[in-house]
């Protein structure tokens, strides 16, 4: 069976990109395997492809602050389950599961966070995260309480806000493009890799 196309919108030739860009993409296929789609789908419009991965290294890849690589994929992966992005879900969810190293905790927290296999420090993160992506206009000073309870300080709840915002986007466009998750994707974390000879 052939796959439908990655993306509704046209697909650029990696050759045919700026140079960052293809520097970019070329650097993640070295370290992945295979390239994401997400880069492929964003490539379309280059200038806001910087501006997304720019945004996204400045939340995903910063040093100090509270929050795990893991926890930070739990907040990508809850609330695009909420947000039903089929491609943040699945292609986060296979990151989720690599950084913690529990093959069944993306499916529990895409599907209800409650339910996860996670600290209640961390269902607190994600319940704030939701009410971010769901409800901003209510948050309120109890909310940051709340978190602080937990051990967080206001600069790890701008982290948890910023990323759940631009995952917001991330999602919403990812479903404007009908953006297809790799099939690499699909078992990462969930199998054991094979060892290289």
């Amino acid at each position: 069976m052939s796959h439908p196309p990655i993306s509704r919108y046209p697909v650029p030739d990696i050759a045919g990109l700026p140079d960052d860009i293809r520097a970019r993409i070329l650097e993640v296929q070295q370290k992945a395997g295979f390239v994401p789609n997400v880069f492929l789908g964003f490539a379309h419009r280059p200038d806001e492809a910087r501006a997304f991965f720019a945004y996204h290294d400045a939340l995903l890849l910063k040093e100090g602050g509270h929050l795990t690589k893991g926890e930070r994929e739990m907040i990508i992966v809850a609330t695009s389950g909420a947000n039903n992005c089929l491609y943040c879900v699945v292609a986060h969810g296979a990151i989720l599961r690599v950084c913690e190293k529990q093959p069944q905790l993306a499916d529990q927290v895409a599907t209800n966070y409650l339910k996860a296999d996670i600290t209640p420090r961390q269902k607190a993160m994600l319940g704030f995260a939701l009410k971010v992506s769901n409800d901003a206009a209510n948050i309120v000073e109890a909310d940051f309480e709340a978190l602080r309870a937990h051990g967080f300080d206001d600069e790890d709840i701008w982290d948890i806000g910023a990323i759940t915002a631009l995952f917001g986007l991330s999602n919403r466009m990812a479903n404007l493009m009908s953006l297809r998750p790799n099939d690499e994707f699909y078992l990462m974390g969930r199998v054991p890799r094979e060892k290289k000879a």
